[in-house]
C-alpha cells in the first residue's frame, strides 16, 4: 500500500444559504454589501421586534412536562383557583369537613406523598422526624398539610406532651388555632370488671391470627372471655376456620365465651358463600357456629342443608348454647345514618366484604373515623372496589379518615373515585 506523502488541500464545503424570515425594512436603511459584490447601497432591516408570549400551552410547557418539572404558577388567587389540582379540589369541596390547601405550594406534594407511603408501610420511626424536618422547609401556612399530618401522627401515638408542644409552635408559626386533642373513648372492659375483653377489628386474614390468641388463652386457662366484634368487618377462609375451631371447642368444653355485636358479621359471611360452589368450607363452618350462638334453630337448619348440598357431607348438628351470665357491655347508640364503619389497622385487605355493602345503595358512605392505618396494598385494592361504582355514576363518600390515611388515598387515586372528607383542625 502506498501512502501519499503530501496532504491534499482540504476543500471547504460551500456555505449553505441561511434562510431568514423576511422583515420589513425602513426606506432609508442600508445593508452592508456582501463579499464580492460591488459597492452598492443595500437597504438594511430594522431590529427584530420583541417576542410576545401567550398564556396558552406551548413547546416550553411541553418540554417542562417531559422533563418532570412543573410550569410556573400564576400569581393571583383567582388564577391559582383555576389550576387547582383534582386532589386538592376533592379535599376542599366539602360542606362538612375539608383540608385547607395552599394551591401555590405544589412542590410540597412529593414530600407529602413520601410521608404517607412511609406511614402506610408502618415506618413510624421515620415518619415523625421526617415530618418535623419538613416543617422547616415550608414556613407558615405553606406547610399546613404537613402540620395536620404530624398532629394526627402524635394523636395516634397517644403522645399528648409532644402534641401540646407542637400546638404551641403551630400558633406562633401559623397564627391559627391548633387542633384539639381528642380524648380516647372508654373501653368496654370497664363495664365488666374482672372479665377479659378481646376486640376483633377490621378484616382478619391468615396474617392476623395473633388477634385470636386471647381466645385460645382463655380456653387453656378456663377463664371467661368477652369478644367484642363491633369492629369486625370480615374474615378470610383461613381466619374463619381458626375462629370457628376456637368457638366450637369453647362450646364443647362449656367455656364462657361471649360474642358481642356479631349480628353484622353474619350477613357479610352469607354474601361470600354460594350454594353449590364447594369453596370456603371453613367460612361455612364459622357461619354455622355463629348461627348456633346468635341465630335461631330454623336459620341454622336451613344453612346446614345448604352446606350439605354444597359439600356433599354431613353438617354440624344444632346444639343449644346456654345464655351467658356475664354483665352486658354498654355500647353507644347506633349511628343514625347508613354509613359503613371500618376500624383498626387495615392490612392486606382485598375488601371482599365490601362487595355487598357497595351494592346496597346508590350513595355509599364509608366511615374511616376508626381506622388508624391503611397499608398500600389495601389502598390499591380499595381502588379496584370503587372503580366500577364510579363508572356506573354512583357516588361514594369516604368520611373522616385521619390526614395520613387521606393523603395515601390521594396517592393511589381514590380521590378520583370518591369524595374524601377529613375532620377540620
Amino acid at each position: 500500500m502506498v501512502f501519499s506523502l503530501f496532504k491534499k488541500k482540504v476543500q471547504k464545503m460551500p456555505e449553505r444559504e441561511v434562510m431568514r424570515p423576511k422583515q420589513a425594512t425602513a426606506p432609508n436603511s442600508v445593508l452592508p454589501a456582501p463579499p464580492g459584490a460591488k459597492d452598492e447601497a443595500v437597504k438594511t432591516p430594522e431590529p427584530l421586534p420583541d417576542l410576545e408570549f401567550t398564556t396558552g400551552p406551548g413547546p416550553a410547557v411541553a418540554a417542562d412536562k417531559a422533563a418532570g418539572s412543573r410550569p410556573s404558577q400564576p400569581k393571583t388567587r383567582e388564577e391559582m383557583a383555576l389550576v387547582m389540582s383534582e386532589f386538592e379540589r376533592e379535599f376542599t369541596d366539602s360542606s362538612v369537613m375539608a383540608i385547607d390547601v395552599d394551591h401555590g405550594a405544589e412542590s410540597i406534594q412529593a414530600d407529602i406523598e413520601q410521608v404517607a407511603v412511609l406511614y402506610a408501610n408502618g415506618q413510624d420511626a421515620v415518619v415523625g422526624p421526617l415530618l418535623e424536618s419538613l416543617l422547616g422547609a415550608y414556613p407558615g401556612t405553606e406547610g399546613l398539610r404537613l402540620w395536620q399530618m404530624l398532629f394526627d401522627f402524635l394523636q395516634l401515638k397517644g403522645d399528648r406532651a409532644a402534641f401540646d408542644k407542637l400546638a404551641a409552635e403551630f400558633v406562633q408559626t401559623c397564627e391559627m388555632s391548633p387542633p384539639a386533642w381528642r380524648q380516647a373513648q372508654p373501653k368496654p372492659a370497664s363495664a365488666a370488671p374482672g372479665v377479659a375483653v378481646c376486640e376483633l377489628q377490621g378484616v382478619l386474614t391468615g396474617d392476623d391470627l395473633s388477634m385470636l390468641t386471647p381466645l385460645a388463652d382463655a380456653l387453656k386457662l378456663k377463664r371467661p372471655l368477652r369478644v367484642d366484634c363491633s369492629g369486625l368487618l370480615g374474615c378470610d377462609d383461613e381466619a374463619s376456620g381458626r375462629l370457628a375451631d376456637l368457638l366450637m371447642n369453647a362450646r364443647r368444653q362449656g367455656a364462657v365465651i361471649v360474642l358481642e355485636q356479631i349480628e353484622g358479621m353474619i350477613p357479610r359471611l352469607r354474601a361470600r358463600l354460594v350454594v353449590g360452589e364447594a369453596q370456603n368450607a371453613r367460612s361455612w363452618l364459622l357461619l354455622l357456629e355463629l348461627l348456633q350462638r346468635s341465630g335461631t334453630q330454623e336459620e341454622f337448619e336451613l344453612c346446614a342443608i345448604d352446606f350439605a348440598v354444597t359439600f356433599e357431607r354431613s353438617p354440624p348438628s344444632w346444639e343449644a348454647v346456654p345464655a351467658p351470665s356475664l354483665p352486658a357491655i354498654k355500647h353507644d347508640a347506633p349511628p343514625a345514618d347508613d354509613a359503613h364503619y371500618l376500624s383498626g389497622e387495615i392490612k392486606n385487605s382485598r375488601f371482599d366484604d365490601l362487595i355487598a355493602v357497595l351494592n346496597l345503595q346508590d350513595n355509599v358512605v364509608l366511615d374511616f373515623s376508626g381506622v388508624r392505618r391503611l397499608d398500600f396494598f389495601s389502598a390499591g385494592q380499595l381502588v379496584n372496589r370503587l372503580a366500577p361504582l364510579k363508572g356506573s355514576g354512583r357516588e361514594v363518600t369516604i368520611r373522616s379518615p385521619n390526614n395520613l390515611v387521606a393523603e395515601l388515598m390521594a396517592v393511589v387515586g381514590i380521590n378520583k373515585l370518591a369524595r374524601i372528607i377529613v375532620p377540620k383542625s
